[in-house]
């Protein structure tokens, strides 16, 4: 208890909770002191760091002072003037108190009032007292000790109630903190302790939101407490939700909604107002008078946005019936305008606001029947006929199976016999004013149809507890009615059991089949559906698109297509013919058929081809005129490609193989807009990749060759065009190539005017002479009425005709533009067939042959057009090129029969490299030869066997075997290739090579460093240009860098080497010129750092290699001046001459003063003002001159002569002073006079120095009167240059006489 009786002492002290000792505490570290800067910052983390800390330092050092000083500090912190740290120590000093409970609340109130006393507080500090006291009560709270503590409780709350008074500095958080306080407290100490304190306001509850929200708090907390009979007496009625009430609460929740306008949240008393109706049996009365008829009619946004979140909100508190009456009351239709009213993107959208609160309803709701009328709520609010949820929506997933089954069974009921007197429909203002449209039923039907299908496909992806009879029972009601109509009812057939009232239309079909294909491409990557052990495994193994019996979906909607073509009771929307239906026929047989090869052989390959058949199937019922063709070249195809005949060699090249057909195939199916088709096509062709030929992949590549795009008749993009559901190429054609568009129209312009310059000009020229016009006999006559107008209809049908002839130009270069588009992106689809091979088949040889394909085409990239489709189609081909051919670890390890191509190959990359103007494209070329040279060195030479290591444990051993195995590289004739383009970039002017390339070379295939090493040795004085002889230098360095290069020297071999490279920069350095170049620079910093490296290497290895050549070449450069003024090759010199036992010298600072002052009076010109007389710089010059404060320095001997008359002596500074008339002026030495035996003493030579300063004094202030009276005496005419230096040669020699006639005495003195 000895803490508890300090701190009743703290309490008894003016200074609230002074601390006796204060430097105490101070004194035991700044640690302590600094968990308090900590706790202020602004950044949370650091802050709750901090009160961590300090409450771990005040557990184990338990010191009375520290805790002392810590509530000092932080109940002072409370009231501080940064936001950001007031919640830092409130949070602290709650945490404290919870940590030390024997503290009382009681004292720390008391000393937070006294600290930041609003009555005795300046004005402008009322803020921070006020931001003080209650932050104090918040920590209090927030400690939770004050529910204990009673006199304390009743404390805060009158001080809460007090702070109310300042809502202009903390609005209405008093009022707020008061509420949270009164609901974690017991009903016991709100009926003993604050019912009396708050009864004022609950009696007021009705006069603001704050005073009502208290009141339905206490009414649901302390319901014993505050009973009918008790409510009576405080504001004169038993309930709150009442007739005579609903005026003051439609007042009460407009003011809250305003108040919570930024908050953008439904405000608190209005959430406790619908609870508190709900349970006095009010709601009706709650949601019709104030909701509907009472908030609904004020038109601001915060009140309609505040009805729609009370919606939100009740909907997990009602019953089935409120339920009812709220969906299909007037806040739902408000709603519904909103969301339709606000489709642009400024507008504010409450649409995903209410999908969260139906999302948190569906997922807490364990009621089926309430999760389905909601559902079917939200589904039937339609604006002309379609429903303003979204048909995307994902809330399904939290419905039960039960709900879920029962929805979308209403759902199919709406598609067949659409009911719309049940939906909540509503129109827009632009729709009510068109009412006299007579189809308007339909439309509304046709709205609602193809909402509910989308609705019923989105199901399939989103619904989690889905079954596989349901997804397949929602594939067949989408089957059925996009392809078959029903011809009477059949209850053998589900979907044909119940007849639509209102027929589909061909619209209708066509929209339900694309919403079909796009439930495919559902189907096709849907996981495993089911909880059996079969459909866990099958998960784990990650196969899509099959049933838990390993079934495909489509094949079961094959199956099911196939009952429908057989009953009578159903007819095809599009019948087949003979011959189609026995392509079908003869496609389910050749899928059974591979059916039963699938445990046989390949299972991938024999599922691709099962989905590809399949696919083509289902697709005979969309264009059955095209499938058919495509049908029967794939079935052939498959016969071949499963048949025993296709694993023997072919020796018959006229007929193409399967491979080459199944190709041709895939390549006409990427053409097409469907989705499905395209992936299964790629699923397809990554199953052939092993089988695919020379001839097949030449038909992948003719799709990037520019001759065989001009010469086919594009019929892959005409089939694309004339499709309705127009890919992404043509969107980027109408957002992202306008610019280009409009430069081609204006450019299309141009050449119109010329045509109409020279064609249309003619044709109007003869019909105006048709009409004889022109004649000059008659040009005073006018024609008559019947002329004129034969004469207007021949030039009107000629304008007419020109005009059409104008927009058929201008369609046909739209065409054409758009089919450029279209061949860009089919290009696009195609080249990820192209990575796709790269990556499955890396080791196969045809790899080589798409290289220069590839090169080409990013060749032909960078020349075309800079819009963005072409940088994006750029940006992917070098990204395949990069990543998938030249990073790829894995590649071709059968090379030994391929050698000379691949030479070949090598040698023409390279040399097109060489010749390439565009260094970026040449970069490409180059690293194609590089990947060639990686896979010629990985493989193993069948003639000359690798060598082994003498013993197999010698780490070092293998790696110099590896290095030293060429593989099948013939390093002759590759060093040759590179050893003309290495002589290429260091000769030629302008080389599109360049010295990363190189360096990548070396780096990566040292075995190529040796072959090459003579020939930059040889180009460091080879080299015709400075650059090039720097480049060869900085080459070779970085080559002698390398660890592996001395596994291919003996030590002779490199001897020589290192002596060669010496000799060559001695050279390289023998020819700089006395002024050193700009581009001499470089290559002398490249050679003195290469030199640097050689010679280390010398000395680090002792090599005998004689440096006398070089000592007598760096000798010379030592006498450069530029070397020595730039700070780098100075650096670098003395670098490489610290190698030869040379030390750089120190510079002696030489400049002097009076050196300096002579320098200077050289540079005065004749009849010119001295700067040093000048009146600005005047002190200034007589510093230099001589006269220094202090008499420490002597005075300048030519201040006492007229310019020009020194002796030869004195400006050459022999005589360092001195004249005739003042000998012992020059006398001095080091400030000491010659001849005088008597030197001064300190103090004597600071009162001489004190009176120098008061005679400059004078003399200035004498001087300024001088000035100012010449100034006055000046006359107004203008001065010739001859007096103006008369008057200032007098004015020198005065000034100087007053000097000398001064200075005199203070010599004698």
């Amino acid at each position: 208890m000895a803490v508890m009786e300090e701190v009743e002492e703290m309490e008894q002290r003016n200074s609230g909770a002074a601390v006796s000792d204060p430097r105490g505490v101070l004194r035991q570290g700044r640690a302590f002191l600094d968990f308090f800067w900590d706790i202020a910052k602004p950044e949370q983390e650091v802050r709750l760091a901090a009160t961590e800390s300090l409450l771990r330092h005040l557990r184990e050092g338990k010191k009375d002072d520290e805790l002392k000083y810590t509530l000092k500090r932080l109940v002072e912190g409370l009231g501080a003037t940064r936001e950001a740290a007031r919640p830092g120590f409130s949070l602290a000093l709650a945490q404290v108190l919870q940590a030390f409970e024997e503290i009382p609340l009681c004292s720390i109130l008391e000393q937070i009032k006294e600290k930041h006393d609003l009555e005795k507080v300046k004005k402008k500090l009322v803020r921070n007292a006020a931001f003080g006291n209650f932050f104090g009560v918040m920590s209090l709270f927030q400690s939770g000790r004050l529910v204990k503590d009673r006199k304390a409780l009743l404390e805060s709350i009158q001080l809460l109630q007090q702070l109310t008074n300042y809502q202009t500095h903390l609005r209405d958080l008093p009022r707020k903190t008061l509420i949270d306080i009164t609901s974690e407290v017991p009903e016991t100490v709100f009926e003993e302790v604050l019912f009396d304190i708050l009864q004022s306001d609950l009696s007021s509850a009705f006069t603001s939101p704050e005073n009502l929200h208290l009141l339905l708090v206490g009414m649901q907390k302390f319901p014993g407490v505050l009973k009918p009979k008790k409510l009576k007496k405080l504001f004169g009625s038993p309930t709150v939700v009442n007739k005579e009430n609903i005026s003051r609460l439609v007042e009460l929740l407009k003011s809250a909604a305003k108040s919570e306008k930024e908050d953008k949240k439904l405000p608190s008393v209005a959430f406790d107002l619908l609870q508190v109706a709900l349970k006095e049996g009010a709601f009706e009365l709650f949601w019709n008078e104030v909701v509907e008829n009472g908030l609904l009619k004020e038109k601001s946004g915060p009140v309609s946005y505040m009805c729609c979140r009370l919606l939100g909100s009740a909907l997990p508190l009602l019953s089935m019936e409120q339920l009812q009456l709220v969906l299909k009351g007037k806040v739902m239709l408000h709603y519904g305008e909103h969301v339709v009213s606000t489709q642009f993107p400024q507008g504010f959208k409450f649409a995903t606001e209410m999908e969260g609160y139906i999302d948190t309803f569906l997922s807490g709701c364990d009621d089926p029947e309430r999760q389905l009328a909601v559902m079917m709520g939200f589904s039937t609010l339609t604006n002309q006929g379609r429903p303003v949820l979204l048909s995307a929506s994902k809330v399904v997933r939290h419905l039960q199976a039960v709900a879920l089954k029962k929805y979308i069974c209403w759902l199919k009921d709406m598609f067949l016999r659409p009911d719309l007197d049940c939906c909540l429909d509503f129109s827009s203002n632009r729709k009510k004013q068109n009412r006299d449209n007579a189809d308007t039923a339909q439309q509304k039907t046709a709205r609602l149809r193809r909402w509910i299908m989308h609705r019923l496909v989105n199901i399939t992806e989103s619904a989690t507890r889905k079954e596989e009879s349901l997804v397949m029972d929602i594939a067949r009601f989408c089957f059925f009615h996009a392809f078959f109509v029903a011809k009477k009812k059949n209850s053998q057939i589900a979907e044909a059991s119940v007849l639509p009232s209102e027929p589909l239309n061909e619209r209708d079909h066509t929209e339900t089949e694309n919403y079909f294909f796009g439930l495919l491409q559902t189907l096709n990557t849907l996981p495993v559906l089911g909880d059996t052990a079969e459909a866990a495994a099958l998960r784990e193994k990650h196969v899509h698109g099959v049933t838990a019996d390993g079934k495909l979906w489509i094949f079961l909607l094959v199956e099911y297509a196939s009952k429908l073509l057989s009953s009578e009771h159903v007819k095809a929307v599009k019948p087949f013919t003979k011959e189609q239906r026995d392509m079908w026929e003869r496609t389910l047989q050749s899928v059974k058929n591979l059916q039963k090869k699938e445990n046989k052989t390949d299972s991938a390959k024999v599922g691709a081809f099962q989905q590809l058949l399949l696919s083509m199937a289902i697709h005979l019922f969309k264009n059955q005129s095209e499938t058919v063709d495509v049908l029967s070249d794939l079935l052939n195809c498959t016969e071949r490609a499963f048949s025993k005949e296709a694993k023997k060699k072919k020796t018959d090249n006229s007929e193409p193989g399967w491979v080459e057909v199944m190709v041709e195939i895939l390549l006409s199916l990427l053409a097409q807009p469907s989705l499905l088709l395209r992936r299964i096509s790629k699923s397809v062709f990554v199953s052939i990749c092993p089988n695919l030929t020379k001839r097949g992949l030449q038909l992948i590549l003719d799709v990037f060759d520019p001759n065989q795009e001009e010469n086919e008749e594009s019929a892959v993009v005409v089939m694309e065009e004339s499709n309705k559901k127009t890919k992404s190429a043509q969107n980027t054609d109408e957002e992202g190539s306008e610019d280009s568009s409009d430069e081609d129209s204006t450019d299309s312009g141009d050449e119109e005017n010329e045509e109409v310059d020279d064609n249309f000009r003619s044709q109007l020229m003869k019909v105006l002479q048709a009409g004889n016009t022109l004649e000059g006999d008659k040009s005073d006559e006018e024609l008559d009425d019947d002329a004129m107008m034969a004469l207007d209809k021949n030039i009107s049908a000629l304008f007419a005709e020109q005009q059409k002839r104008i927009q058929a130009k201008k369609d046909e270069k739209d065409r054409m533009r758009k089919e450029k588009i279209l061949r860009r992106d089919f290009k696009a689809k195609v080249l990820d067939l192209i990575d796709v091979f790269l990556v499955k088949q890396a080791e196969n040889p045809l790899v080589f042959d798409i290289i220069e394909p590839l090169l080409q085409l990013i060749e032909q990239c960078m020349s075309s057009d800079s819009d963005k489709q072409e940088v994006d189609f750029l940006q992917k081909t070098a990204s395949i090129f990069k990543n998938s051919l030249c990073r790829s670890k894995q590649y071709c390890k059968r090379v030994a029969s391929l050698q000379e191509d691949v030479h070949a190959l090598m040698q023409r990359l390279v040399k097109k490299a060489c010749k390439h103007n565009d260094s970026a494209v040449a970069l490409y070329y180059f690293s194609a030869s590089l990947y060639l040279l990686k896979v010629l060195k990985g493989n193993t030479s069948p003639t000359l066997p690798p060598p082994e290591p003498e013993e197999q444990s010698d780490r070092r051993a293998k790696q110099a075997c590896q290095l030293l195995n060429p593989g099948c590289l013939n390093v002759q004739q590759v060093a040759a290739i590179y050893r003309e383009a290495l002589t290429q970039f260091l000769s030629k002017r302008n080389s599109p090579l360049t010295f990363s390339m190189f360096h990548d070379l070396f780096k990566r295939f040292p075995i190529m460093c040796k072959p090459l090493v003579d020939t930059l040795v040889e180009f460091i004085t080879a080299a015709a240009r400075q650059h090039q002889q720097a480049m060869a230098c900085l080459l070779l360095h970085r080559v002698l860098l390398l660890h592996e290069l001395k596994f291919f020297f003996t030590e002779e071999e490199w001897e020589e080497l290192i002596t060669r490279s010496i000799s060559q920069v001695a050279e390289c350095l023998k020819t700089l010129g006395k002024p050193i170049m700009k581009a001499e620079k470089e290559k002398v910093a490249k050679s003195l750092d290469l030199l640097n490296f050689l010679l280390k290497t010398v000395t680090g290895q002792k090599l005998n290699v004689k440096l006398t050549e070089v000592e007598k070449v760096l000798l010379t450069l030592k006498q450069l001046e530029d070397i020595e003024n730039s700070p780098r090759l100075n650096s670098l010199y003395w670098n490489v001459m610290g190698w030869l036992n040379y030390t750089k010298p120190k510079k002696e600072k030489t400049a002097s003063k009076p050196t300096q002052g002579a320098e200077l009076l050289k540079k005065k010109r004749k009849g010119f003002l001295p700067e040093t007389k000048k009146r600005k710089n005047r002190k200034k010059g007589t510093q230099e001159n001589g006269v220094v404060p202090g008499g420490d320095a002597e005075p300048a001997a030519p201040e006492e002569q007229p310019l020009g008359t020194e002796t030869p002596k004195q400006k050459k500074g022999l005589v360092p002073g001195g004249s005739k008339k003042h000998p012992n002026r020059g006398g001095k030495e080091n400030g000491v006079v010659k001849g005088s035996g008597d030197l001064p003493t300190a103090n004597e030579g600071d009162a001489v120095a004190d009176k120098k300063k008061k005679k400059r004094k004078k003399k200035n202030r004498k001087r300024k009167g001088a000035a100012d009276n010449e100034a006055e005496q000046a006359p107004a005419a203008k001065k010739t240059k001859g007096s103006v230096v008369q008057e200032t040669q007098q004015k020198q020699g005065k000034a100087k006489k007053k000097r000398k006639e001064k200075q005199a005495p203070m010599q004698q003195e």
